[in-house]
């Protein structure tokens, strides 16, 4: 651990980020200069590249937090005389539902529990009933709870049923092996500030340009136009249309660079698993118990229930947390009460093995009792 961070972020995104992704921000850089838009535009070659893409893929970069992102996809992707199918099963599939409410985009939901991954039942019939949908969204990695969903699986039905494919894979891409094409994703989108390490500031999607393509004169939204973001990468080697985060950008480069250091995606899930394992079976020894069964579980984020003694209050637990550098993360689920713990960023088994110490220290000195 950096001795200049006084605690590790356990968290979904923002997350802890090495020293040198920071100091990557200590240089500043004009929207316009040439050096800058080469920067850009190798960011958007490399991450085709992780995504097994080739010519016949692109990538854009959008300012804004994921969310901008998942808004500009949808808003440009989806035309005015399309329908949207969207899996919800947590707090954000409910948000790719609220932002077609906004849009004003006709929306079929599947809602389903939390604690369940997509039904690809449900959306088989749900497509197999209804022509007018003509898009298919998807959250892969639910971080309401931490539920992997099926999205290779989802991809080929929707491809089946010829509808574009809108994979959110805020938390995932970078961290778990996988390829566009691999999960039949039109549209992936993820941010600068999750499995690649670096800090907040934009998103990005990466697209088959057939599908990017036809998002032109669709958009609903001046500044969250993607089609207008991308003709403007593509035509002006890499410039933004409006005034980009250039030191977060800058951020994001490094954190590439370290990402193929460590040995590629590969290496750093087998490092995300490897903390995912540690931190389970830590926190199962001292008696607290994941919310998800382990079939559902991604390496990315865990959700563990409140322990049974009534003593248990979730911010004192916090505050001891943090006093011994530890920083969680509160429960997002309607139906239970629960906490998170992250297992992502430039954070290792070492520190996971000191959180587990931590947390059975937290325990006693709150004095509450395990089951």
């Amino acid at each position: 651990m950096d001795d200049d961070i006084p605690y590790l972020l356990l968290t979904p995104g923002p997350l802890t980020t090495s020293r040198s992704v920071r100091e990557a921000m200590l240089r500043d850089y004009c929207t316009w200069d040439d050096e800058y838009h080469a920067i850009v535009t190798e960011i958007r070659d490399e991450l085709v590249r992780l995504a097994g893409g080739g010519d016949e893929h692109t990538a854009v970069l959008m300012q804004g937090s994921g969310t901008f992102s998942v808004e500009a996809t949808l808003g440009s992707a989806v035309p005015a005389d399309g329908r949207l199918l969207v899996v919800n099963n947590g707090a954000y599939g409910a948000r790719m539902r609220q932002i077609a409410e906004r849009l004003r985009i006709a929306c079929t939901e599947i809602a389903q529990p939390e604690t369940e991954p997509a039904d690809l039942a449900r959306m088989e019939a749900a497509l197999a009933a209804d022509a007018s949908i003509t898009h298919v969204a998807m959250v892969h990695c639910e971080t309401t709870t931490g539920m992997l969903n099926p999205a290779a699986e989802a991809g080929r039905l929707a491809a089946r049923f010829g509808k574009t494919f809108i994979l959110d894979a805020m938390s995932s891409f970078g961290g778990l092996p996988m390829m566009a094409d691999g999960v039949g994703a039109d549209f992936l989108i993820s941010s600068a500030n999750k499995c690649i390490q670096g800090v907040p500031g934009f998103g990005f999607v990466i697209a088959r340009r057939e599908a990017m393509e036809a998002c032109r004169g669709r958009v609903r939204s001046l500044s969250l136009d993607l089609y207008d973001q991308w003709r403007e990468m593509e035509e002006h080697g890499g410039k933004w249309r409006y005034t980009s985060p250039t030191h977060t950008v800058r951020a994001f480069r490094q954190a590439l660079q370290e990402l193929a250091e460590e040995g590629g995606v590969a290496a750093r899930y087998r490092r995300y698993c490897e903390n995912h394992r540690r931190l389970v079976a830590g926190m199962e020894g001292l008696g607290f118990r994941p919310l998800l069964p382990g079939a559902h579980r991604s390496p990315i984020i865990t959700s563990f229930l409140y322990p049974p003694d009534p003593a248990f209050a979730f911010r004192a637990f916090y505050d001891a947390m943090k006093r011994r550098r530890f920083v969680i993360y509160p429960g997002k689920v309607s139906q239970a009460e629960t906490f998170r713990i992250g297992t992502i960023g430039h954070v290792f088994p070492a520190d996971i093995d000191e959180l587990i110490a931590a947390v059975a220290d937290a325990v006693a000195e709150l004095g509450v009792r395990m089951a």
